[in-house]
C-alpha cells in the first residue's frame, strides 16, 4: 500500500489536507468524516484498513478540521471541499463511492445532487436530513459513552477538534437534495442515536428516488462512534452495498 499526502485547493481558496491510500485498485472510496473529527481518527483509519483490501481509499479533512485551512460552516460551504476531492479522483478511477458520517454524509448528499453522475454509490451513517433539526439529546444513555470516548480516552481524542466559523450562513437541506441523487444510497442509523435520531435517515430514504436501502442498527449510537461497538455490522453493510452498487 502506498500513501500520498497533500493538499487540494477549493474554488474559494481553502487548502484541504488529504491522504490517498493506493493499493492498485480501479475503484476508490472516499471517507468523509463528521463534525469534530478528521481523517486521523483511529476508527476511520480502522475502516480504511479494511476497505483498502478491495478499494483505494481517500481520506481528507473538511475545512476547519484536522490539517485543513479555513473554518467550518456547518455544511454551508463544505460541498466545495468534497467537490475538489471528487474532481481530483474522477479521471483516475473507473468508479467512486463515498462513505459519509453524520454531517459528512449530509454534505455528500448536497454535493452529489449538484453532480449526480460522477459518484456511483453512497453510504450515509447517522446523517441529518436537516441540520437545523439535529436532536442532541445529551442525557440519553449512550451520549455519555460517546462524549467520554471523544474527549477523555486517548484513542478517542486522536484527530478530534474543529475551528468553528459562521454557522448562520444559508444551508441546503439534504432532504431537499436527496431526490436529485442518481447514485445508489445506503442509509445507516442507530436506534439509540442521541444526536441524530433515526427519523432523519428515514426522511432521507423516503426522499431518495434512486436505488436505496435503510439499515437500522439495534442499540446503535451515533456516526463514527458506532464503529467502536458495531464495527463488523457496519463494515459488512458497507462492503455488501459497494459490492452490489460500485
Amino acid at each position: 500500500m502506498e500513501l500520498i499526502s497533500g493538499y487540494l485547493k477549493t474554488q474559494d481558496g481553502i487548502f484541504i489536507s488529504t491522504n490517498h491510500y493506493l493499493n492498485g485498485h480501479k475503484k476508490a472510496v472516499i471517507i468523509a468524516h463528521g463534525f469534530y473529527n478528521s481523517k486521523n481518527s483511529l476508527l476511520l483509519q480502522k475502516l480504511k484498513d479494511s476497505l483498502i483490501k478491495k478499494y483505494d481509499v481517500f481520506l481528507f479533512d473538511f475545512r476547519g478540521h484536522g490539517e485543513s485551512g479555513g473554518v467550518f460552516t456547518l455544511t454551508s460551504k463544505e460541498s466545495l471541499d468534497l467537490q475538489v476531492v471528487i474532481e481530483h479522483l474522477k479521471e483516475r478511477y473507473k468508479k467512486i463511492g463515498v462513505v459519509g458520517f453524520s454531517l459528512g454524509g449530509s454534505i455528500a448528499i448536497n454535493t452529489m445532487a449538484l453532480d449526480p453522475k460522477t459518484v456511483k454509490s453512497l453510504v450515509c451513517v447517522s446523517s441529518p436530513s436537516d441540520v437545523s433539526k439535529v436532536d442532541y439529546k445529551i442525557f440519553e444513555p449512550d451520549a455519555e459513552k460517546d462524549i467520554f470516548y471523544a474527549l477523555f480516552l486517548k484513542d478517542g481524542k486522536i484527530g478530534k477538534g474543529v475551528k468553528p466559523g459562521p454557522f448562520w450562513l444559508a444551508k441546503t437541506r439534504p432532504v431537499d437534495s436527496a431526490p436529485k441523487l442518481k447514485a445508489s444510497v445506503l442509509y445507516i442509523t442507530g436506534d439509540k442515536d442521541w444526536l441524530v435520531k433515526p427519523w432523519h435517515s428515514q426522511a432521507l430514504y423516503d426522499s431518495t428516488k434512486s436505488r436505496k436501502k435503510l439499515l437500522i442498527v439495534k442499540t446503535g449510537s451515533h456516526a463514527e462512534y458506532m464503529l467502536q461497538g458495531y464495527f463488523k455490522i457496519l463494515l459488512s453493510a458497507i462492503e455488501n452495498w459497494f459490492s452490489k452498487t460500485l
